[in-house]
């Protein structure tokens, strides 16, 4: 039965990953308040490579409705101004020294758009869990078709339903992550 528990543990751990990767997705979509999580997926031409925004500028927000970006290196202010308004949404005013974005409130087709997204970031995350279950079913049904038969045909079936219990555990938090973004998007 270790074999087992390992299959489980395994699953549980690329169940957790799967979470952490839906939660960063949630945090950049736009909620009406600025949060500097929104600009997480910019990426600045640097120097002929791709860069993260965070690894070429410091991102604060002084205000519910504004983030200030400031850049390390003052040369690459240009193309931080060009990056945050190609890919943010948002239109950057440039002051020489630092790049101010006003985030406007959101309009209510605006909020259905957002709630939408943050649907569709849930249901991949479902599917990345039904994969991971898949796998981890696959493995257990391997170790029940072995040769030595390390594992009955109860025993598997009984390894089968506690993975599903887990998975079912993993789903029941998505859904409720999504509730939660889709209220904090709703919400005037």
């Amino acid at each position: 039965m270790a074999d087992v528990k390992s299959i489980q543990k395994d699953m549980e751990k690329r169940m957790k990953k799967t979470m952490e990767s839906l939660s960063i997705s949630l945090a950049t979509i736009r909620t009406g308040r600025a949060n500097p999580s929104m600009l997480d997926r910019i990426l600045v031409q640097y120097y002929g490579v791709d860069t993260p925004l965070n690894q070429v500028a410091s991102v604060a927000c002084p205000t519910a409705q504004t983030i200030v970006v400031e850049p390390y290196d003052k040369s690459a202010l240009s193309d931080v101004e060009k990056a945050l308004g190609e890919q943010s949404g948002l239109t950057p005013n440039n002051d020489g020294s630092v790049i101010r974005l006003n985030v406007p409130p959101l309009t209510e087709e605006r909020r259905k758009e957002f709630a939408k997204q943050a649907k569709a970031f849930g249901e991949d995350s479902k599917v990345a869990l039904r994969n991971i279950r898949r796998d981890a079913i696959d493995a257990v049904k391997k170790l029940e078709k072995a040769d030595e038969g390390p594992l009955s045909k109860d025993a598997s079936a009984e390894a089968q339903e506690a993975l599903d219990v887990v998975v079912k555990k993993f789903n029941k938090q998505v859904d409720e992550a999504v509730a939660a973004k889709e209220k904090e998007i709703m919400k005037v």
